[in-house]
């Protein structure tokens, strides 16, 4: 029996609560997975899950060892960290998962400077605008947005970004040019954003000076997508007015084909964080990657320098 082999399965399936999920998120076949269970079980003489049809559940053993496991584990990274930086060549395997358009316009455009700089570590990128079982999928980190609830997880801060609201200029020409945020649900089609996870659609948020302004446009006229890149079409293509991100609305802007609107009505900065579970924080191959993805945000980064935080 490969020990080592059997503890990383065996911490996986612990943390996903399946062995088929353990078998996809490490990429090994699922007659392998239940093998090795098996074997650790028969080595150690006990029984560390309870499994039926529906699903399978950590003993109290079970628990136990997976404490010791996963400490193990995290001594083992740490040890291969410590080689690796003193050789400056941190190499492995990163699944990281992040939305479409932080994907499409911030990160991959980036990537080949990460990639020459560590030729050794695979990168598995995960896009979408779903929010993600870090733990259970298998994820080593993420790049989310707004406020962060869970505090189990070690997050570091990239950026406050900017929105702006927008309207395609087909749109603006046809149906006017709004001057006041309670037009948009009066006078105004929405091109809307909604959760994919909770079917949620985003209010729109409007500051200006002391006054702040919420408008919920469920049941407003228009049309409502879950994906950022495809939200961003929407305005474009003429179907609303919405809110998104300044920097993704930028080339849109120089070629005439979006026009912000409301300019003096502002919301406040979206907090983006890239999150990783407290057992991954010793790992060399992911401090690097964070770091570098920290520097990459930077320049998107428009929360005034007194209200910015560290976390």
């Amino acid at each position: 029996m490969d020990q080592l082999q059997a503890l990383r399965v065996f911490v996986r399936i612990a943390e996903s609560g399946g062995f088929s999920k353990a078998a996809d998120t490490l990429n090994v076949p699922r007659a392998t997975v239940s093998k090795l269970i098996q074997e650790l079980e028969t080595h150690l003489r006990v029984k560390l899950f309870q499994r039926s049809t529906r699903r399978v559940v950590v003993t109290e053993e079970g628990q136990a060892y997976y404490q010791n496991a996963i400490k193990l584990l995290a001594d083992l990274d740490e040890m291969d960290g410590l080689f690796a930086d003193s050789r400056g060549n941190p190499r492995g395997r990163i699944r990281v998962d992040v939305g479409s358009s932080l994907a499409n316009l911030i990160l991959l455009p980036h990537l080949p400077a990460f990639r020459k700089r560590y030729p050794e570590i695979q990168l598995d990128v995960g896009v979408s605008d779903r929010q993600v079982d870090l733990i259970g999928d298998g994820v080593d980190c993420v790049i989310r947005g707004g406020e962060l609830t869970d505090t189990s997880l070690v997050a570091r801060r990239l950026a406050g970004l900017e929105w702006g609201t927008y309207a395609g200029s087909s749109y603006l020409a046809e149906r006017g040019t709004p001057s006041h945020p309670d037009d948009l649900i009066a006078r105004h089609e929405i091109a809307g954003y909604f959760s994919s996870l909770t079917g949620r659609v985003t209010t729109l948020l409007f500051q200006q000076g002391e006054e702040s302004i919420t408008i919920d446009p469920k049941g407003a006229r228009g049309v409502f997508v879950n994906e950022s890149t495809a939200h961003l079409t929407s305005l474009v293509s003429g179907l609303g007015v919405g809110q998104t991100f300044s920097f993704m609305a930028q080339p849109w802007l120089k070629s005439g084909d979006l026009v912000q609107v409301l300019p003096q009505w502002r919301r406040p900065p979206h907090p983006m964080h890239i999150v990783f579970a407290q057992s991954k924080y010793n790992s060399a191959r992911l401090k690097v990657f964070v770091d570098w993805v920290i520097e990459v945000f930077k320049p998107f980064d428009s929360t005034p320098a007194p209200h910015r935080t560290a976390r």
